[in-house]
């Protein structure tokens, strides 16, 4: 029982309550890009690999926080160079980061160009596969479950508060991922409006690899006041359908 001891202690609550804030922030841009991801799948296929992909997920942050002892020793400088210590986790970061910006990019290019002969179709409108969305959905956790565990080891050295910050932050994600991949897929222009969110996370984390931290909350702040843009967009686009609606109604 002295794995939950720490469950007895008012204090650890605290921890508890803001590693599960964290751990919502960091899934947000998971989310995303798990969204943008299914939603090239053949419509039969899209909830399993959103469900597979997540659930992987989970195995593997836990996984992870086995090692978290290896995981916090990953900070520790391998070289110098132009006046910066990369660690591991800065390696890790740069190459998450470039994936990220590959990935929003090649959406990108494909949002604006969907006829290029270059983008191979799959599955009848489909452009990847269930097993490239999976793989390509737990590369990128990787890169955000290494960073938010040594955030956390800062947070608290009780490996159960992070277990379950974990655990309720995945089921969360399994909550929210159909609605908000279905809400993408109905409006296009949100489908953009992600892809940059996912080129900014990208450049944010190369440049945290790189030495130059950019605190988190200004991101997130931009993305909400991006998101309040585009609903506002959406509101006049609707009330504009209906108005022409009503008029054609009242001409006929």
């Amino acid at each position: 029982m002295d794995l939950f001891a720490f469950l007895l202690d008012p204090t650890t609550y605290a921890a508890l309550v803001t590693l599960i804030a964290m751990e919502v922030v960091l899934g947000i841009d998971n989310l995303v890009f798990i969204s943008i991801l299914s939603n090239k799948l053949p419509p039969e296929q899209r909830q399993r690999a959103r469900r597979i992909g997540i659930g992987l997920a989970l195995v593997l942050r836990l996984a992870l926080l086995s090692t978290v002892a290896i995981i916090v020793r990953l900070t520790t400088p391998l070289f110098e160079l132009f006046g910066h210590g990369f660690s591991w986790r800065d390696l890790i970061l740069i190459a998450g980061g470039l994936f990220l910006v590959w990935k929003a990019t090649r959406e990108i290019h494909h949002s604006v160009d969907p006829t290029d002969p270059k983008e191979m179709m799959v599955g009848g409108g489909a452009t990847t596969t269930i097993g490239a969305a999976i793989v390509q959905i737990l590369v990128l956790d990787l890169v955000f479950s290494i960073d938010s565990i040594i955030t956390a080891v800062g947070m608290t050295t009780e490996i159960g508060i992070m277990v379950i910050a974990v655990i309720v932050a995945v089921a969360l994600m399994l909550v929210a991922a159909d609605p908000l991949s279905k809400f993408i897929e109905a409006n296009p222009t949100v489908v953009m409006l992600a892809l940059g969110f996912l080129l900014m996370i990208g450049m944010t984390l190369i440049a945290d690899g790189m030495g130059f931290h950019v605190p988190k909350g200004y991101i997130y702040a931009a993305m909400a006041f991006s998101g309040l843009v585009e609903g506002l967009n959406m509101l006049a686009r609707r009330k504009r359908r209906l108005d022409a609606a009503r008029r054609a109604v009242a001409e006929a």
